[in-house]
């Protein structure tokens, strides 16, 4: 069993993730605002985590919480070598890097989307985009009034999965007054309710339509990705890995039956 010390534990997927766990798979939790009521010691930074803890009795870090909270994770994994799930979105460009430099000494799994099923429409959307050439091709994505970032990060990944060389985001078309070009892929953001998370990637052709989506129905879906992430990168060498390692992990058995 994968010992897991849980970042943003207290948060809605943290105690997703904690719900799903098997007994005493959770260790430890870390969260700016953590909470009593959890069946396992939660600290509001990793400083307070103990030692003997982080160097005996934990295998990974999962992680739900914010970005910001990222320069302090890597250091304490990279302190205790410990492998990483890395879940939250919003990343910029110098936390890429930080991802990048920590992977030379730590095992670092990084997705903005843990569900499989996310995986398989972004690999349809890939060989669907070079099918449908000549076809504009359209993101929208839903999700729950209280997310923060727009577009979500598992649109950014449908995106970077159908764009072609020529290709330029359009991130909604408030205000435009010009046709649209050709090399445009739109994104566009829906808030409300209580919306888990739809994503959908749209072809539109002469004369025909295609539309690949996905639903989740609820968060479990991304807490189950991220254990099995968990049990996947806790036996990995130091590198950056995602979910094309995860699937190909998932089919190897099977080709070896």
């Amino acid at each position: 069993m994968t010992k897991i010390l849980l970042s943003g534990a207290c948060g809605r997927m943290g105690r997703q993730i904690a719900a799903l766990a098997e007994e005493n798979q959770i260790v430890a939790g870390v969260d700016v605002n953590p909470r009593q009521d959890t069946s396992f010691p939660v600290y509001p930074s990793f400083s307070l985590v103990p030692d003997d803890a982080a160097q005996n009795q934990i295998d990974v870090i999962v992680d739900f919480s914010r970005p910001e909270g990222l320069p302090a994770l890597l250091e304490f994994a990279r302190k205790h070598g410990l492998a990483v799930v890395l879940a939250a979105t919003g990343y910029n460009e110098q936390d890429a890097a930080a991802i990048a430099d920590a992977a030379k000494d730590i095992a670092i799994f990084r997705s903005a989307n843990l569900s499989i099923g996310m995986h398989v429409l972004r690999t349809l959307a890939a060989q669907a985009s070079q099918l449908l050439a000549g076809f504009d091709i359209e993101i929208v994505e839903k999700h729950h009034n209280q997310k923060i970032d727009a577009p979500s990060g598992s649109a950014l990944l449908l995106y970077d999965a159908v764009r072609r060389e020529e290709s330029i985001p359009v991130f909604g078309r408030n205000g435009r007054t010009q046709k649209r070009e050709e090399r445009e892929i739109g994104l566009h953001a829906i808030r409300g309710g209580t919306v888990a998370g739809e994503h959908e990637v749209g072809f539109y052709g002469p004369g025909e339509t295609v539309l690949l989506t996905h639903a989740a129905q609820d968060r479990s879906i991304f807490a189950r990705g991220a254990l099995r992430a968990a049990a996947f990168i806790a036996d990995q060498q130091p590198g950056e890995y995602g979910m094309d390692d995860l699937a190909a992990a998932m089919l190897r058995p099977q080709e070896q039956s």
